[in-house]
């Protein structure tokens, strides 16, 4: 990841953009657009870029002049104003109150780039960027000018198959994970190593002529709340499995992408990643956040509107707490969301808590091909569970697809740690401009929404430790009223998504003017349940004029 900084330029002075870098020059305010702001780019290595922009460009159109002149493609930038993301691409420079000497950051995600971590048998970790159109090879050179310690012809191995040095990065790596696990293959030799505090890291004391077993404290284990609560079976087997890649030797490796601390966790093979682990203290916006390109949030509000910083990991359990499978026979929840837990682990010799989610593996995001191939269920099972928690960021970056035995393309939902906000301001749903989200629910699905309880969710929530505020819960319990109420009299998962969502940064959604009108229409101290009735008198009304029989 790399940021950049967008500040007001001195003024009576011009440049330009272009793709050989910054061209100064002298230029009268006579010839400087009315409606224009200056900015500079600040990209590490390359200083400040400026750049001016109309307060009527659209924030789409910035990113193209960003990738037409800088080279980084549109759907890996990210741009954050004033600790919020500016995630409405048809919405103006002006609509998000952008002006003369704010600060807007750019997060840009280098997809070429893979950093390969090389673990030796004995435990030794190397770690080292590399484009995916290096080979093996490239990668052997790279450890003999590390001065790494072992014999000539070291085997390279990565799942348990030994590379040829022919072999490109791209190959190895086909999914859309930008970090791989190599392992150098040597004989291992016999150490213990031990932290201090809580947490033992070998299992194994020598003695002079025997070697005795120690009971140790797990590096990784669940934090419940309530002790009434029993994790289900896949959820204790991944944590479990966790913990022994650590105990192992094997060290949570960070991933490439995103805006916030999140960690690949090996196994105890530590031939493949088991779960991702996001801890609370570096979610985007927190004070230890190892991207290095947002600043703390000063008022606690995260990334998005509605939403709080340290909240996302309970999001994120949130989430596959509330994916409530279809049958009573079934597994999985209804929309796929990967088994999720609240974990402490120890990360960096430190104890943290944050989210273990599951590793799923797959062949890469909806963003890396277009949405025509997906089939229509896979595509509502996702907006049910997105309409459901007024998700905030679902873009197709954190939809992962894969193939299964017969071919059907399988979606799975990650990444849920901006559901369940405060307020509807930032809902935004990629999938609300694909064909399937046009077509109507199955009788499958309506019967799974007619059977959803947003009391018995709020309560479920509760019984594992989290109180939703009253925000949040308001929320959600009109999120699902929508929900059932749109299915009942046939609406489409883009109607229900249009209502939810804003067209651009300054027109409310229909949804925030139904809950503006209930507020308006009862008088203070009323109670919750009273203000819902009023809503969803309000909104039957709204649905009727919308949607007429």
């Amino acid at each position: 990841m790399s940021s950049s900084s967008l500040v007001l330029s001195p003024a009576g002075v011009g440049y330009s953009l272009s793709a050989g870098g910054v061209v100064p020059g002298t230029l009268s305010r006579d010839y400087i657009q009315p409606g224009s702001i200056m900015i500079l780019l600040s990209l590490p290595g390359s200083g400040l870029i400026p750049m001016r922009v109309l307060e009527s460009d659209s924030i789409a159109s910035v990113k193209l002049r960003i990738q037409s002149s800088r080279g980084f493609v549109v759907k890996n930038q990210k741009l954050v104003f004033d600790g919020r993301e500016l995630s409405r691409n048809n919405s103006s420079v002006g609509d998000y109150g952008l002006t003369d000497g704010n600060v807007l950051h750019l997060a840009i995600r280098v997809s070429d780039i893979r950093v390969i971590t090389v673990e030796t048998s004995c435990g030794k970790c190397y770690t080292f960027k590399v484009k995916q159109n290096e080979t093996v090879a490239h990668v052997r050179k790279q450890l003999v000018e590390k001065e790494v310690d072992f014999e000539e012809c070291p085997k390279l191995l990565f799942e348990g198959v030994e590379l040829e040095d022919h072999c490109a990065i791209s190959e190895i790596c086909r999914t859309s994970d930008s970090v791989i696990h190599l392992l150098v293959h040597k004989p291992a030799k016999v150490r213990t190593r031990t932290v201090e505090g809580d947490f033992e890291l070998s299992a194994f004391a020598q003695k002079v002529n025997d070697v005795q077993l120690i009971e140790r404290k797990p590096l990784v284990k669940p934090v419940v709340v309530n002790p009434e609560v029993e994790l289900d079976d896949l959820v204790m087997d991944m944590i479990r499995s966790a913990d022994a890649g650590l105990e192992k030797g094997y060290q949570p490796i960070m991933t490439s992408e995103g805006t916030g601390g999140a960690y690949f966790m090996p196994d105890e093979s530590g031939h493949k990643y088991i779960g991702v682990f996001k801890p609370m203290d570096e979610e985007p916006n927190a004070i230890n956040n190892p991207r290095n390109f947002l600043p703390p949030s000063t008022n606690g509000e995260g990334l998005k509107c509605g939403t709080r910083v340290g909240e996302g990991a309970l999001r994120e359990v949130a989430a596959y707490l509330l994916d409530h499978p279809a049958s009573a026979n079934s597994t999985t929840g209804f929309s796929g969301v990967p088994p999720t837990a609240l974990v402490q682990c120890q990360l960096k010799e430190q104890l943290k808590i944050g989210s273990l989610q599951m590793f799923v593996k797959n062949q890469g995001s909806c963003e890396d091909m277009g949405p025509r191939d997906f089939p229509v269920q896979e595509v509502h099972k996702i907006a049910v569970l997105d309409i459901r928690l007024a998700n905030a960021d679902r873009h197709a970056g954190n939809i992962l697809f894969c193939k299964g035995g017969s071919g059907q393309i399988v979606l799975t939902p990650i990444d849920h740690g901006y559901c369940l906000p405060e307020n509807f301001v930032d809902c935004t749903f990629d999938w609300l401009y694909w064909p399937q989200a046009r077509q109507p629910f199955n009788a499958e699905t309506v019967d799974y929404i007619e059977n959803l309880d947003a009391e018995e969710d709020i309560e479920l929530l509760r019984y594992h430790g989290w109180e939703l505020s009253l925000e949040c819960a308001r929320v959600f319990r009109i999120s699902t009223m929508l929900l059932k109420k749109g299915v009942r009299i046939g609406l489409t998962p883009k109607d229900i998504g249009n209502i939810m969502c804003r067209e651009s940064e300054k027109k409310e959604s229909m949804i925030e003017l139904i809950v503006q009108e209930a507020e308006n229409a009862v008088l203070p101290l009323t109670s919750e349940e009273v203000f819902l009735e009023t809503v969803s008198e309000i909104m039957d009304r709204h649905l009727n004029k919308a949607f007429p029989m």
